[in-house]
């Protein structure tokens, strides 16, 4: 029986071990997709104890303790941050098969010195020395980041935002830059819209009425992006739309929506395919990335959605079909030379061969992995769904060319699931070599792993 998460932790042979520990285990992290807080990291925030850093705002270790039948309160309520902390610990070594297990143990490990597995009989001792540290040390957002070697954070912003904080962190050790995120300003459909785009034209300066209003608003916002030095957009979409539309028709249905009425869904996608194809150009145009996060059905659960809001842990994989309409929007961009540097992401594992395979019908211009298929996002980013996204980019396309991982948390503790992603790589390389399916040259090998874990990223997003 080996020990609990040692040295050599989901490191199975010598050339796993060797390709984690000189290549992989050093490099800086890129992490160009995140939810941290920019005004957090502006201010430095400090904490009290390890439920204020660890257990706020963690909507993947509510779900798992929901699921254990801990009450809500112990979540989300007004039970005390040991209580909340204890709860954690009575369920997490229950946590079998599950990341939460791992991540929770790595960043005990790497933020705390602590080895000891956390449970009902070791939270109190935990709680204790864990707090000493917070209260004692270093413990503060800057200090965090610079602790876990971030070479660059990309946050995730509205185009409404003035990024403020961004533009006092410019002198901070890391890079942070805003990701455009205009997705309010997209779902046309949603009862917030018509207010939303009020605000949109307050901030532009740019009196929305037709469909090249609502343009002319948006580039100015991304004007602003460009000067916190951004080069990062982010979309999140529950499916691909692909309908086309006049300028004419575009106008009415923008303007039949801000009059108060509802559209029918062959106008919502004809609204949300040309904001999609005007978003994109315009990245082009720009140098920007694009990034589409596919496949995520929201806010299941309306009673504690109407209680708690969004992002709390009632979402969950949609099934919707990918194929036809996602070839036809990237052909329709790239005919015409106005089809960026992509990051494809789909929640739903089953289309990691759609995505796998889309990839090469629109690579090319010099350009390396132009179009990526995002990491295991979210639901996979566990052991099997990051193994599977990686085999699946290796069967079709190019894994040499990958711009590897990115946490999508909003913990300053998340930074350790890096780690967990270049063991499972390294393990992965490793284990092909081991088998004789992979010649062994170091160098090669070696500058594939530090590719994936961070050089690919640079270039790719050249910030």
């Amino acid at each position: 029986m080996k020990k609990f998460m040692d040295e050599n932790f989901l490191l199975e042979n010598e050339v796993s071990v060797k390709l984690f520990n000189d290549y992989a285990k050093d490099m800086p992290i890129y992490d160009y997709h995140c939810h941290l807080s920019p005004k957090e990291i502006a201010e430095d925030k400090k904490y009290e104890n390890i439920t204020e850093v660890w257990l706020y705002g963690d909507h993947y270790k509510w779900r798992f303790m929901r699921s254990m039948g801990v009450e809500e309160r112990y979540c989300t309520g007004d039970a005390t941050d040991y209580e909340k902390f204890f709860a954690y610990a009575k369920c997490i070594g229950y946590a079998v098969g599950n990341p939460l297990y791992h991540w929770t143990h790595l960043e005990l490990q790497r933020f705390f010195n602590i080895y000891e597995p956390l449970n009902e009989k070791t939270a109190p001792m935990i709680w204790e020395k864990a707090n000493k540290i917070i209260k004692e040390g270093d413990f503060s957002a800057q200090k965090l980041i610079e602790k876990s070697n971030v070479y660059l954070i990309g946050t995730t912003d509205d185009p409404v935002d003035d990024l403020i904080y961004h533009e006092k962190l410019k002198g901070f050790s890391t890079k942070v830059v805003p990701a455009f995120r205009p997705d309010k300003a997209a779902n046309i459909e949603k009862d917030e819209f018509c207010d939303y785009i009020k605000t949109l034209s307050d901030v532009s300066g740019v009196e929305i009425k037709t469909f090249a209003n609502l343009k002319d608003a948006l580039k100015l916002r991304m004007d602003h992006f460009e000067k916190m030095n951004s080069k990062i957009s982010d979309h999140a979409v529950g499916f691909v739309p692909f309908k086309e539309a006049t300028d004419e028709e575009l106008d009415k249905i923008l303007a039949k929506r801000l009059s108060g009425e509802k559209v029918s869904d062959e106008e919502d996608e004809k609204y949300k395919t040309a904001f999609l194809k005007f978003c994109a150009t315009e990245y082009a145009k720009r140098g920007w990335v694009f990034q589409l996060h596919i496949a995520a059905l929201r806010n299941n659960n309306s009673k504690m959605f109407k209680i708690l809001g969004a992002d709390t842990g009632f979402d969950s994989i949609d099934d919707n079909h990918l194929a036809k309409k996602l070839s036809l929007l990237l052909d329709s961009l790239d005919k015409d030379d106005n089809l960026p540097k992509t990051i494809l992401y789909s929640l739903n594992p089953s289309d990691n061969y759609v995505i796998g395979t889309m990839l090469g019908n629109f690579q090319g211009g010099g350009i390396k992995g132009k179009i990526q298929m995002g990491s295991g996002w979210w639901f996979n980013d566990n052991i099997d769904g990051m193994k599977e996204q990686m085999k699946a980019l290796a069967n079709l396309g190019a894994l040499a060319s990958f711009v590897g991982m990115l946490t999508d948390s909003r913990s300053f503790l998340s930074y350790p699931r890096h780690e967990y992603f270049r063991r499972i790589l390294c393990n992965l390389v490793g284990d092909w070599v081991d088998k004789g399916m992979v010649a062994y040259d170091e160098e090669i090998l070696g500058n594939l792993i530090k590719d994936i874990c961070f050089n690919n990223a640079k270039e790719y997003f050249n910030i």
